[in-house]
């Protein structure tokens, strides 16, 4: 019986097919004693991005690391195997040769890597970027309806600074990416 060591490993996949590879492995905890014994859980951490296409938005998740899946493990010397000949694994990360066995990944960078694949939708960024000078329409708030141009962009904040003629005065507002079109 394995002791109870699980730590989290990266395994390399092929670009694309992650979800594949997940698949496999939950399939294999299913009908599989070895991996029940060895592997907890997979995860594959994720991101909401709102993106633009003709006019409409819609929320599509993005991996947050293409190429790579996370596996909580107990990495014995029957487990390694197990993972590295998985169908669309290329092998583990920080692994020097394929009979080496990698480095575990601290549990704060899987704490930050979880925490980012959950945030809230008004957390959510547009995959679209605006330039300085580009001309908008304010499709959301009080200003709904009126045109002007980006005078600065607030990245981190994910806001535009704005600048609307209201009654032939200029008026710059702060406004959020999910409160403007582009024209």
């Amino acid at each position: 019986m394995a002791e109870n060591n699980f730590k989290w490993y990266v395994l390399r996949a092929i670009s694309g097919k992650e979800n594949k590879v997940k698949e496999y492995i939950e399939g294999a905890l299913v009908t599989s004693s070895l991996f029940k014994e060895y592997v907890s859980q997979v995860l594959i951490p994720t991101e909401k991005v709102v993106v633009l296409r003709n006019g409409k938005r819609s929320v599509k998740e993005r991996n947050l690391l293409p190429g790579y899946v996370l596996v909580e493990c107990n990495l014995t010397d029957e487990c390694f195997p197990l993972l590295r000949n998985i169908p669309n694994v290329l092998g583990f990360l920080s692994e020097g040769k394929a009979t080496t066995k990698p480095a575990p990944v601290s549990q704060s960078e899987i704490n930050k890597l979880i925490g980012k694949a959950e945030e809230t939708e008004a957390d959510l960024q547009l995959a679209e970027t605006f330039i300085v000078g580009e001309k908008v329409k304010v499709v959301d708030g009080p200003f709904n309806g009126f045109n002007g141009v980006v005078s600065d962009v607030l990245a981190e904040k994910h806001k535009l600074r704005v600048v609307v003629t209201i009654f032939d005065r200029e008026t710059p507002l702060e406004l959020g990416y999910n409160q403007v079109d582009k024209e």
